[in-house]
């Protein structure tokens, strides 16, 4: 599925200005203990998380992440807008819990 699709069949909100949604994702991790992410995410995929400081974007440009879903009403600064709009990474923003975000892309077959 493509970002551009998931947007439109969720609703969800797009954070990031610059970004390419074209562009592939092909599963999905969840997980908010960053040494794990980086160990176990895997690239094309959309990450779930509610941490929003900077180190997630070094931790999705790693692993090669589509795009980071920030749920569950997760308040995001500018800046870290900003910094991953530099970095290409696509923020996207779902009101709705965790648990309620991945059903939601699993219902969508992702």
């Amino acid at each position: 599925m493509l970002v551009s699709e998931l947007l439109d069949q969720t609703n969800w909100e797009l954070l990031t200005k610059r970004s390419c949604l074209d562009r592939e994702v092909n599963g999905v991790y969840s997980c908010d203990l960053l040494s794990w992410v980086m160990g176990k995410g895997k690239p094309m995929q959309a990450w779930i998380t509610v941490q929003t400081h900077r180190n997630i974007i070094a931790v999705a440009s790693l692993r090669e992440f589509t795009c980071i879903i920030l749920a569950d009403c997760s308040i995001v600064s500018d800046f870290l807008i900003e910094t991953a709009d530099n970095e290409g990474i696509i923020l996207i923003a779902s009101k709705i819990p965790t648990y309620e975000t991945a059903k939601r892309l699993a219902e969508l077959g992702v």
